[in-house]
């Protein structure tokens, strides 16, 4: 395998999005039942959970990046939890496994992308006729919804 390793999940059904391998420090399946929910959090906010004796945020990244999301009930989250200094679990629809891109399948996103995801992307790559997100872990964390969190 050449390039650098990814991530690859889908942010919300069909939109596939990738964050850096080396800014993820778990991807899991956790029981709805292990978040405990905080009142008056901003709306992607979906509580606390304990991972490895340390308490983490978890946050819906499709309502973090503002896009609609399908509301269905679910058992269990499909969990990424990155971290660029601080660690945030984020909720994803599915986890599809590690890929890899090399530096030039990165490309800018195409108009098509909805301006609310720019500041959050790196860029885009096309894998298998599909069009990545190619996510930057940082920028979320840096996302103004946590400020004060």
């Amino acid at each position: 395998m050449t390039g650098e390793a990814y991530l690859k999940f889908q942010l919300a059904p069909r939109v596939p999005a990738v964050f850096a391998a080396k800014s993820v420090e778990e991807a899991t399946v956790l029981p709805t039942s292990q978040v405990t929910a905080i009142p008056n959090m901003p709306a992607c906010m979906m509580g606390l959970v304990n991972r490895r004796n340390r308490v983490i945020w978890l946050a819906n990244l499709v309502k973090l990046l503002g896009m609609p999301i399908p509301d269905r009930p679910t058992q269990q989250y499909s969990t990424v939890i990155v971290k660029a200094g601080s660690s945030l679990g984020l909720i994803v629809d599915e986890i599809d496994g590690i890929i890899h891109l090399g530096a030039e399948s990165l490309q800018p996103p195409p108009a098509q992308v909805n301006p609310i995801l720019v500041p959050y992307l790196k860029g885009c790559a096309v894998q298998d006729n599909q069009t990545v997100l190619v996510l930057d872990a940082e920028a979320v964390l840096q996302s103004s919804v946590f400020q004060g969190t």
